[in-house]
């Protein structure tokens, strides 16, 4: 699997994937709360692209995973007591990774997460964070096993899932 950054003419490719991942999550046992056009949005993935946030695991032009990665978080996180001491553009938040169905299982989300570690120790990051929709056991479970460990559990609003409790992981750069 390939992973980098999509391209402004990946937008509809990009789309399309979250599509289907949330038309074939919508009837899951962990379904991250997503919706069409509510989250992620077409405004968030196009600027998240035009930025160069927006990553793509690909193999043979089909696209199996995707994530964005920038200095951004909810509110919420300015709730928790971070283990690592660190400005906000010392921080990359992942946002938005999703694998699609048709792949899960193949480690995956594991290898898009080991190249925004990888990313982040070369541009001189001091810490990785994320939020998992509380009882989205599959996600915890991939965080953990590269390394990240659970901070705390704040109630955050976004738009698609309204108030509902997070789960806050951070990963520690050496």
């Amino acid at each position: 699997m390939r992973i980098g950054r999509a391209k402004p003419e990946d937008y509809g490719r990009v789309r399309d994937f979250y599509y289907e991942l949330i038309d074939a999550m919508a009837g899951a046992r962990f379904n991250p709360g997503w919706e069409r056009d509510v989250y992620p949005t077409r405004e968030f993935l196009r600027s998240s692209i035009e930025k160069g946030e927006l990553f793509v695991g690909e193999e043979e032009g089909k696209i199996l995973a995707s994530m964005v990665v920038n200095h951004d978080y909810n509110e919420g996180y300015r709730k928790a007591s971070w283990p690592v001491n660190a400005l906000d553009d010392q921080v990359y938040v992942i946002h938005a990774l999703g694998v699609h169905p048709e792949f899960f299982g193949r480690g995956i989300a594991k290898a898009m997460v080991r190249e925004v570690i990888r990313m982040a120790g070369e541009n001189g990051m001091r810490a990785l964070r994320l939020d998992v929709l509380e009882g989205n056991l599959p996600a915890e479970k991939s965080y953990t096993a590269v390394g990240f460990r659970y901070v705390d559990t704040v109630r955050m609003f976004y738009e698609d899932t309204g108030w509902t409790n997070y789960k806050l992981y951070e990963y520690s750069i050496h």
